[in-house]
């Protein structure tokens, strides 16, 4: 059964699903459609066009909560990890139609020991060049699947207002001992591309 969280959430991932090593995290949102005549919340009720937004979605890996290098970090740029244990499914230009938007799979046994923490982040493309934000979202969330089972485990709705915001800060998926938990973030940033969230972990 699927665990939906609040915003400062955390939940056990791998305490009590035994034999759960491989994950699916899936990342998703709609562009608000805008009406001719304009208006974001007009556009909510249905009208004309979507615009175009291009969010990406990337994972930091971190050691003791920090970016170490360069390379950690998996984005449609790199969709593989140096040490294979991250993949990502590809850059998705609009975010439209229903479904995951981009996909990242994470083999757990295979991550090495070094990371604790692996930060999931979505910006948008060239954000402030093309004067766009979170407001021009909606619709957006970070699911947990399993998939060998196809399973979804945890599902967070990013549903604050986000309205100024070009990039957030999601989910967390972080070592507990042994096991492996999540964390529901939800944070937004006025960040300028990838780089500017990356520069947060150094």
């Amino acid at each position: 059964m699927v665990v939906n969280l609040q915003k400062g959430q955390r939940v056990d991932l791998t305490k009590g699903n035994a034999g759960l090593s491989r994950l699916q995290v899936g990342l998703g949102w709609d562009p608000v459609e805008q009406k001719k005549s304009g208006g974001l919340f007009g556009g909510l009720f249905g009208g004309g066009g979507g615009a175009n937004i291009d969010c990406d979605a990337s994972v930091i890996m971190l050691e003791d909560d920090r970016l170490v290098n360069q390379e950690d970090v998996v984005y449609f740029g790199r969709k593989t990890s140096v040490d294979g244990s991250i993949k990502h499914s590809g850059d998705n230009l609009t975010g439209e139609g229903a479904g995951d938007d981009e996909t990242i799979f994470i083999e757990l046994g295979q991550v090495p020991a070094k990371y604790n923490k692996l930060v999931f982040v979505v910006n948008i493309y060239d954000a402030k060049k093309r004067n766009q934000d979170f407001g021009m979202i909606r619709n957006a969330y970070i699911r947990v699947l399993n998939p060998s089972t196809n399973e979804e485990l945890i599902r967070y709705n990013l549903s604050d207002d986000y309205a100024g915001q070009t990039a957030l800060i999601t989910g967390e998926i972080y070592r507990s001992g042994s096991d492996w938990k999540f964390a529901a973030v939800g944070t937004g940033t006025t960040d300028d591309g990838l780089s500017g969230l990356v520069n947060r972990y150094r």
